[in-house]
């Protein structure tokens, strides 16, 4: 059976917070970040409470999503329209010898790459364009999300409870 792990999706959602600390760090993308956006300083002073509880909030229901990119055994389980009790013997056999294929921090990694590529970068590349911010502004911002959605699609793939967490896929 086709179970969420709540606390894949809880580790993976402060994956965007804790980045975030790093990369928005003055001494890494911080002071570019600011410039780009024509923030100073003293406009960032005050308290971030509610930011962060909320973005936590919004990259849990990223993380939510990315079940469904990362974990192809979801895709079965919507073939036979999501009710696994009814289904044909025939998932049950299928599922039986693939349930746990490609589930690994590796492979949850590379298909929440390719969205990031594909989806996130396009995406805010043409916000920016309608915005008129600059290429770096969007460089900075969708490799921001790129490898937060990267980290996350790992955790998310990679730990299963029934048989912990896997760097690499297991056959």
């Amino acid at each position: 059976m086709m179970q969420i792990n709540y606390w894949a999706v809880f580790a993976a959602a402060l994956v965007p917070l804790i980045m975030g600390f790093i990369w928005y760090h003055p001494k890494v993308f911080g002071k570019a970040w600011m410039k780009e956006v024509g923030l100073t300083e003293e406009k960032m002073k005050g308290s971030m409470i509610g930011v962060f509880i909320f973005s936590i909030m919004l990259s849990a229901l990223m993380a939510l999503f990315l079940q469904f990119v990362t974990i192809h055994q979801f895709g079965a389980l919507g073939m036979v329209g999501g009710d696994e009790m009814n289904a044909n013997p025939s998932y049950h056999a299928f599922m039986k010898d693939y349930g746990m294929a490609y589930r690994s921090f590796g492979h949850g990694a590379l298909h929440s790459s390719m969205m990031g590529f594909l989806f996130v970068l396009p995406m805010i590349a043409i916000n920016a364009m309608f915005e008129r911010k600059s290429w770096k502004y969007t460089l900075i911002n969708a490799a921001f999300w790129t490898v937060c959605i990267t980290i996350m699609g790992g955790i998310i793939c990679g730990w299963y409870a029934p048989d912990g967490f896997h760097w690499a896929t297991q056959k």
